[in-house]
């Protein structure tokens, strides 16, 4: 399930996080950690729809208003590249939306997994599209 261009993406993502904040990553305990464990465990147990946690995003300008605007794409429901640039207003940054897509530090409580191809087919995902089928699986057999 997680292969080597996965870690890429992951590690890279990681270094950009870190540079951004000019923080180091330490492992503990800590509140807002717990109730994203906990919301996870619910979402994973069909119990959860819409997460409600608190997100520091670090990217671009432009970045952020991709994930902002994932945000807003309903559980159950995706929507292509495309109509992503359509909605953040830029139709000819369909790359770049993919682009940040896949920055995305927050997959699964930022919803990249419900972007697909204008064809319908699932790409692009940095866990891999086996594990973007399962997450909207999970979501399809939920919302019906």
């Amino acid at each position: 399930m997680c292969d080597w261009r996965y870690r890429k993406n992951r590690d890279a993502v990681d270094a950009r996080i870190q540079q951004g904040l000019k923080a180091e990553y330490l492992e503990h305990e800590d509140v807002v950690l717990e109730k994203t464990q906990q919301q996870l465990n619910e979402y994973f147990n069909h119990e959860r729809k819409v997460f409600e946690i608190p997100l520091l995003m670090v990217g671009t300008p432009f970045q952020k208003s991709v994930w902002k605007r994932l945000l807003k794409i309903p559980f159950g429901q995706t929507a292509s590249y495309l109509e992503l640039a359509r909605a953040i207003g830029n139709t000819k940054a369909v790359r770049a939306v993919a682009s940040a897509n896949g920055a995305n530090a927050h997959s699964i409580i930022v919803p990249c997994h419900r972007i697909i191809g204008s064809n319908g087919k699932l790409v692009g995902y940095a866990g891999g599209t086996e594990t973007k089928a399962k997450l909207l699986g999970l979501e399809f057999d939920l919302f019906n």
